[in-house]
């Protein structure tokens, strides 16, 4: 059903008022004038800049009329049926004189056909006017329609070059582009497009991220959920090769545009474990090998002190999440936001808030992976630990011996040092009990000791630090022993 088609059967039933959300006003204008003659009536168009105005038939802009009351007050005077678009009309919505000819033109649109297009950007009707009125949501572009831009907006720069050059890319990155359009306005979609394309006339895979930044930017507003723009690779992460293979065995699954037969499409994972162990890392790295964009939510963000706020906050983020889809959302610390005590202290926020995150889980349908990650299981709810609210629950334990010695192999490799001038079992054997954070310090730390003394770095200084570095394991012995015995049959290891 298309547009046209979709606005002829509101005006068809005979509503008075049609609140339109939409920020491509000028296609609707235009949309609206093509009805007008589909249909033979007329046309007029009101903005507080030019006032009332006839687009079909054309005629003279009635700048007298400007003020919102005197506009209202001549539309009720017309005894023609007529389409009358209202344009950014929001801020008067307020006033009870609007409310009430709002009203009346559409108490008296039995007599005669006005119907009122009321558009803006975001748009909330008064109670009053919600028995006369009904909303319409102009349609987004689909994935055809979205490549066929991408062409459009190619050719266009291909012949402001006199055509000796052509815009370039590949069926890949392509198809990453047309995901991160998804949900986009044209608008806005061109916008993307000749951003991607001026700078280098190439669509290459370093504009995907810069595309998804882009369209986060446009929809969010209130810094509960951010764009993490810095994501990794699985080779950066040491370890955890049970979730790794977990994870390449539904990648394909999870980016199928369409389900495939019998199996449901991956919801998420959950990872509990020990500090610095590389949870956070993980959940970059899925966005990062998925090449899919890494959302997280800041719960101390999310908590407000009006009531409902929180739970509404809640709610626009993954609203957002959805928009943003295929994407990654990483619920960080998740304990924090969920884990209160259960009503007395927070006034039942937390369960709120859980109850709002354990619908959203149940009954979200679009492509959001979802990675949450724990540190404290002790107060966890039961409800969202247990499987079917995500598909797998791994425990992140501290890294052993030759998981160690990968990571060391990773750091040492990432600061661009011989790896030939260490000896790799060695570091990971003194290191015994370190997590992945701790043993990253500690080559840190000697790369400190090395500039101080204007030398390179050595096996002794690397182990000279960590011989002064007391871990984690050691300092909270009994909680991270506490943390193992609880997820002893409960959950996956990820190593």
């Amino acid at each position: 059903m298309n547009d046209l088609h979709e606005l002829g059967v509101l005006l068809d039933a005979h509503i008075p008022i049609l609140a339109v959300e939409s920020s491509e006003e000028s296609r609707l204008v235009e949309l609206v004038r093509d009805l007008g003659r589909q249909r033979i009536v007329g046309v007029a168009c009101w903005s507080a800049s030019e006032g009332l105005r006839y687009l079909e038939p054309a005629g003279e802009a009635e700048p007298h009329h400007a003020e919102p009351a005197a506009v209202l007050a001549r539309i009720k005077q017309i005894a023609l049926p007529g389409i009358f678009l209202l344009l950014d009309f929001h801020p008067w919505l307020s006033d009870p004189l609007n409310i009430r000819l709002l009203k009346e033109i559409a108490l008296d649109y039995q007599r005669v056909r006005r119907t009122l297009l009321l558009v803006s950007h975001k748009l909330e009707l008064p109670a009053e006017l919600l028995p006369y009125s009904a909303r319409f949501s102009p349609a987004l572009p689909d994935h055809q329609a979205l490549e066929r831009l991408v062409h459009e907006e190619a050719d266009r720069w291909n012949g402001r070059r006199g055509g000796g050059t052509k815009v370039t890319t590949n069926r890949r990155t392509l198809s990453a582009l047309l995901r991160v359009l998804g949900g986009l306005s044209e608008t806005d979609a061109r916008r993307i497009i000749r951003t991607a394309i001026a700078d280098d006339g190439a669509i290459t895979s370093d504009d995907i991220p810069k595309a998804s930044q882009t369209k986060f930017q446009r929809f969010a507003a209130d810094g509960v959920l951010s764009f993490e723009y810095d994501t990794a690779r699985f080779g950066e992460v040491g370890g955890l090769e049970r979730l790794k293979a977990w994870l390449a065995q539904r990648r394909p699954v999870f980016l199928s545009e369409q389900p495939l037969p019998g199996l449901d499409r991956p919801r998420g994972v959950m990872l509990l474990g020990v500090q610095g162990c590389g949870k956070s890392l993980a959940a970059k790295a899925v966005a990062g090998s998925w090449d899919l964009p890494l959302l997280a939510l800041d719960f101390g963000a999310l908590y407000n002190k009006y009531h409902g706020e929180t739970e509404r906050n809640l709610r626009e983020s993954l609203r957002l999440a959805e928009l943003m889809s295929p994407c990654v959302l990483w619920l960080d610390e998740l304990e924090k936001g969920v884990g209160g005590s259960g009503g007395r202290e927070d006034g039942g926020v937390s369960r709120r808030v859980l109850a709002t995150l354990l619908s959203w889980l149940a009954e979200n349908e679009k492509r959001v992976f979802v990675v949450a990650t724990a540190n404290d299981i002790n107060v966890l709810p039961p409800e969202l630990i247990r499987k079917g609210r995500l598909d797998e629950v791994f425990f992140v334990d501290l890294p052993p011996a030759p998981v160690r010695e990968e990571i060391f192999s990773i750091h040492l490799a990432r600061r661009e040092l011989d790896l030939e001038l260490f000896d790799l079992p060695a570091l990971a054997l003194a290191s015994e009990g370190f997590s992945g954070a701790e043993i990253e310090q500690g080559v840190v730390a000697g790369l400190y000791a090395a500039l101080a003394q204007n030398r390179g770095l050595t096996q002794d200084m690397v182990m000279q630090e960590l011989d002064r570095t007391e871990p984690l394991s050691r300092l909270m012995s009994e909680r991270i022993e506490g943390l193992r015995s609880w997820a002893g049959g409960r959950t996956v290891s990820a190593h």
